[in-house]
């Protein structure tokens, strides 16, 4: 118990928000929203003996909250936790929660884009309609939180395009861009991605109610 404490003295002296995950790209991306708020994002990864939470919850939000709930504890410091996930009206909202194991447990991302595609064989553009879904928990050690959430309507592509991004983002078409989420620059996919929305309303929470997510001072 030990390391808990110190870790928790060192939330209490220098604000920190902890990033409940190891995705690099979600990291880059939350940083590049909430970084210049005064805050230090640590990612989980920067934290030895953290297991990786199980996302068993029947929602995106009550997975996102397991997420961040899990890493406060531990830490001491407010964390902020996510879930999302790809919604495809030709296959009933599939992926869905599922859209990071959608082709196995051990699927990579490649493997998840293929098998939507085959999936999605012979469907015509008019009903590849789609959406990304985010989920954002931001959740103190001691058990307050708030939870938002943000949406983009698009279109599954036919095929892949792109080489940024991560995830599903080559096969996510724009609309009113012409272009997939890969074809986009950060700067101009990250306010209109699911995350960039959700991580606005974060933003705005942290500007709003800064006091809130300092921890308790001793």
């Amino acid at each position: 118990m030990a390391d808990g404490v110190a870790r928790s003295t060192t939330c209490r002296l220098a604000p920190q928000i902890l990033l409940a995950t190891t995705n690099a790209g979600k990291v880059r991306e939350i940083r590049a929203v909430l970084g210049d708020l005064g805050w230090e994002l640590k990612a989980q990864s920067e934290f030895a003996d953290i297991p990786n939470v199980e996302e068993d919850g029947a929602t995106y939000a009550v997975n996102a909250f397991k997420k961040a709930m899990a890493l406060a504890s531990r830490i001491g410091c407010p964390a902020l936790g996510d879930d999302s996930g790809l919604e495809v009206d030709a296959l009933s909202g599939a992926p869905g929660l599922y859209s990071a194991r959608f082709a196995g447990p051990r699927a990579t991302d490649g493997e998840n884009r293929r098998l939507l595609l085959e999936r999605l064989t012979g469907v015509p553009v008019s009903r590849r309609a789609a959406r990304f879904r985010c989920v954002m928990a931001l959740v103190s050690p001691e058990g307050g939180s708030r939870v938002v959430e943000g949406v983009i309507e698009g279109r599954i592509a036919e095929r892949e395009t792109g080489v940024g991004g991560f995830g599903y983002d080559p096969i996510f078409e724009v609309p009113d861009r012409g272009v997939t989420f890969a074809e986009l620059p950060p700067d101009e996919n990250n306010p209109i991605s699911h995350r960039g929305r959700a991580l606005a309303l974060v933003r705005a929470m942290l500007i709003a109610e800064p006091a809130w997510w300092q921890p308790a001072r001793e």
